[in-house]
């Protein structure tokens, strides 16, 4: 989930921006179109939500506009939290493929919540990986286009959705984009890892590598 923050975007970064956050649904919308029933209700890595939650999660805020997203606020008391809840539970249809049909009719809406549009990014990419890894599903993602995400969640706080606190102290190196970002012991890996790390999302200790990694996966899962 990415809470809310000032809104701020341009035309120059919706046109590089939309076609990837297009891609990534149409890309998760293929995944699951094979996915065994079963598998619907399996713990997500994004705490208390099932793969058919954080499903319903993105049709819920690919359907969102500025008008939606503060009359969702207000119905929630301004808890940015319950509104998360309430979206998830108008979009979740009983049967999980009536859900994933909802995500086929927003798959190619360029609306969402008042966030910086980098922030759609951060979604797509997580909660893909939020969905995916849980069920064993493996999928290549963009690297340049991550790191966009990465460098959002970098700069912004755990507080609002970021990873800033979770990344001080570490020299964190993008072992397939040639980014890095900070100063410390170094952290090796590819930088979906990296950004499902700094987003509070466990990883494998495999996944990363140099001086660093053990503390730093442990410390990203230790804050909240």
């Amino acid at each position: 989930m990415v809470k809310a923050l000032p809104f701020r975007t341009s035309s120059g970064a919706g046109s590089r921006i939309w076609p990837v956050v297009h891609e990534e649904r149409r890309a998760l919308i293929s995944d699951l179109e094979q996915l065994q029933p079963s598998l619907w209700q399996t713990p997500s890595l994004c705490p208390d939500w099932s793969v058919h939650d954080v499903l319903a999660h993105l049709v819920d805020t690919a359907k969102t506009n500025r008008l939606g997203f503060v009359g969702s606020l207000i119905a929630a008391r301004f808890d940015f939290d319950r509104a998360n809840a309430l979206g998830v539970a108008r979009e979740c249809a009983e049967d999980p493929v009536r859900t994933l049909d909802r995500l086929k009719s927003v798959q190619a809406r360029k609306t969402g919540p008042p966030v910086p549009l980098a922030t759609r990014l951060v979604e797509a990419f997580i909660h893909g990986e939020d969905i995916r890894r849980p069920v064993g599903i493996h999928r290549t993602y963009p690297p340049a286009h991550v790191v966009t995400a990465l460098k959002y969640q970098l700069k912004t706080s755990v507080k609002t959705g970021g990873g800033k606190e979770r990344a001080k102290g570490w020299r964190l190196v993008a072992t397939d984009e040639g980014f890095s970002h900070g100063s410390g012991p170094e952290v090796r890996g590819p930088a979906i890892v990296l950004l499902l790390a700094v987003s509070g999302r466990p990883v494998l200790p495999h996944e990363l590598a140099g001086p660093g990694a053990a503390s730093f996966i442990r410390g990203t899962e230790e804050t909240p």
